[in-house]
């Protein structure tokens, strides 16, 4: 396998991709952390079924059914809040880079009898959230024009991604020698604690037996 093959397999593994589903109540709430460098685009494909008592499988939900999707960055701030369709997609870009709180929940009212829901949810991240093929059509690229701009595209998106470990290992070291300074101190504090009663319990024990004329 040639060198180049196999830094372009390493590129594309590096960026986040995964699908999975969960299974929530109509009148729950779920909610995904995800870690997402600065000036990255997300965006989340999802389907919502819910569970039918006759079949005994989950089925696709009525149509007054939605999901409500909120999205808050690092510094607890609502960067997306937005009811949608019980199939869709949504999207957002980080502003902030750190771990980004995603939240979804149905719009249903039903207190009681509220029925079970299955929830499919797809997160892409960075590059893997471009449709290329809309972007070929678009700009009228070639397939040669196209694997560059995707190339490109992973270059810069690993750039985010080291920053932002640089980023988190150097918080990781001010917490690390934050703590260090901290536990220094109360030793410190505790040595002198520990000298003054000693000095005083001394001085108590002297004063006591000059007291009973035992000195």
């Amino acid at each position: 396998m040639a060198l180049s093959t196999v830094v372009v397999l390493a590129i594309s593994f590096l960026q986040v991709s995964y699908g999975l589903y969960f299974h929530i109540g109509e009148t729950e709430r779920k909610c995904f952390i995800e870690e997402i460098p600065d000036e990255t685009m997300v965006v989340g494909n999802y389907k919502v079924q819910a569970y039918d008592h006759n079949t005994k499988d989950y089925m696709p939900v009525s149509p007054d059914i939605g999901m409500h999707v909120e999205v808050n960055d690092p510094d607890s701030k609502v960067i997306l809040s937005r009811t949608y369709a019980a199939e869709g997609r949504f999207t957002f870009t980080s502003h902030t880079a750190g771990e980004h709180v995603i939240c979804l929940n149905s719009n249903s009212s039903a207190w009681f009898n509220a029925g079970q829901l299955r929830v499919h949810l797809d997160i892409n991240v960075g590059e893997h959230a471009v449709d290329y093929q809309q972007v070929q059509a678009k700009d009228k690229l070639t397939e040669l024009q196209l694997r560059v701009r995707q190339l490109l595209d992973q270059v810069e998106q690993i750039t985010k991604e080291q920053n932002y470990q640089r980023y988190r290992e150097e918080r990781f070291r001010q917490t690390s020698e934050s703590t260090n300074q901290r536990v220094l101190w109360w030793s410190i504090a505790q040595t002198l604690i520990l000298l003054i009663t000693g000095f005083w319990q001394m001085q108590h024990l002297k004063s006591f037996f000059e007291a009973k004329k035992l000195v």
